[in-house]
């Protein structure tokens, strides 16, 4: 039976409640058909990513609306100067971002990073890793993949992956890719061997997306 709205808004009180990086008592929550509103003021652009990373766990949210204000406290302003040159530090820091073709722009806290990175994860960390810096009021993350290898390719590694990581039976895996997306299916004989046959579909350059249709 599916949960009713005050029942989902009850749940997603309580998750920001056990979440630490969050103080709940700062933040409301509508719940509409399922749709979850958070609403309020938060500290940091971190403590506002984690709330509605929680508000998402919860089983029954069809979707999340934040609608939470950063106002950072006094000691915690920067300018956007300051910004900039912390966001530029700490990709350049980061062994597996590829700084040089990545452009940052701040304003008023927000940051937006531009740019082409051969893999999706380095789309994923780079704004995953400013996250947290002091000033920081949003991400915009508009870097995207550069161009696409043809899907042969993609498929060729794919299935040369499994085969050097011992998948019991590679050819049992049906790997299919269109435009930036792979779909995998098949049976995998455990979790962890499904688990490793997603992996080395995320691992081949150019994938934006992977659809798991894998049994076990």
């Amino acid at each position: 039976m599916p949960k009713s709205d005050s029942q989902i808004q009850k749940d997603v009180l309580a998750e920001l409640e056990y979440e630490p990086t969050v103080r709940a008592s700062n933040i409301g929550v509508e719940v509409n058909d399922g749709i979850v509103t958070l609403a309020g003021h938060v500290d940091s652009y971190a403590e506002k990513w984690h709330a509605e990373m929680a508000a998402q766990r919860v089983s029954g949210v069809k979707g999340v609306a934040v609608e939470m204000d950063v106002n950072l406290p006094g000691n915690n302003n920067r300018t956007d100067a300051d910004i900039a040159r912390a966001v530029k530090n700490t990709l350049e820091w980061n062994v597996y971002i590829p700084h040089d073709p990545l452009k940052i722009m701040v304003e008023d806290g927000w940051v937006t990073l531009t740019g082409e990175v051969p893999w999706e994860y380095q789309r994923r960390l780079a704004a995953s890793s400013i996250r947290y810096l002091t000033g920081v009021t949003g991400v915009s993350n508009q870097i995207v993949l550069k161009p696409k290898p043809t899907a042969a390719a993609v498929k060729a590694d794919i299935e040369a992956s499994l085969k050097r990581r011992a998948i019991q039976d590679a050819n049992a895996i049906k790997v299919e890719v269109h435009d930036h997306d792979v779909i995998l299916s098949g049976k995998a004989h455990s979790i962890a061997e499904k688990d490793l046959i997603h992996h080395s579909a995320w691992s081949s350059p150019g994938v934006w997306k992977v659809i798991d249709d894998i049994r076990v």
